[in-house]
Formats: C-alpha cells, structure tokens, sequence
C-alpha cells in the first residue's frame, strides 16, 4: 500500500452562505497547492445540491497533509467554519490499493 493519502471532504453551506462558503475554500486552492507533499487539490459542488461541496485531494504522505492542516489560511478557515458550515465536514481518508494508472494524452 503506498504512502500516499486520499482526502474526500463534504460540506453543506448553511442556508444563505452557499456562495460564500465556495469562495473561500477556492480561496484554499491554489495555497493549498502550492505546499509540498500535494499531489493535487480540488473544489468541487454538487450538480444537484448547490449548498454541497466537497474537497478532492491527494497527498504524498500523512506528514504532508498534517502539515497542510497547521497552515495559517487553513486555521484562518476552520475559525470561520462554525459560520459557513451547516455542520461538521464529512472527512473520508483512503489509501491507494491498486497500482496508478499510466499518463495518457487526450
């Protein structure tokens, strides 16, 4: 099993705070990154529920990721969540089983 750490992150905007909540986790995005250990980092928003968002990232390590966590533009986020979020993230983190997939053009 490799190293590297897949996070899944849901969260619902409270009623209201849809747009302000995508705001400012895009505002995560391109710190986010920039850090060392991402692999890649993105926002994505229900097509069906647009209070619905979730985070797709993969990290190199668990040392990255807790790294990742202790930045000042997450801590930043995370003091406002109470008043975005319409409660708690849904955090899901996997490990890669199989092998990854070879680069192909398109």
């Amino acid at each position: 099993m490799s190293e590297q750490l897949t996070v899944i992150a849901f969260m619902r905007a409270k009623p209201g705070a849809e747009e302000e909540l995508g705001r400012r986790l895009m505002e995560l995005v391109e710190a986010s990154r920039q850090e060392t250990g991402c692999l890649n980092y993105d926002l994505h928003r229900s097509n069906t529920d647009p209070a619905v968002w979730c985070m797709y990232e993969n990290w190199r390590s668990r040392v990255d990721l807790d790294a990742h966590f202790q930045t000042t533009y997450l801590q930043r986020f995370a003091q406002d969540k109470d008043r975005l979020l319409a409660g708690d993230s849904d955090m899901h983190y996997l490990s890669m089983v199989s092998a990854q997939a070879a680069s192909r053009s398109v």
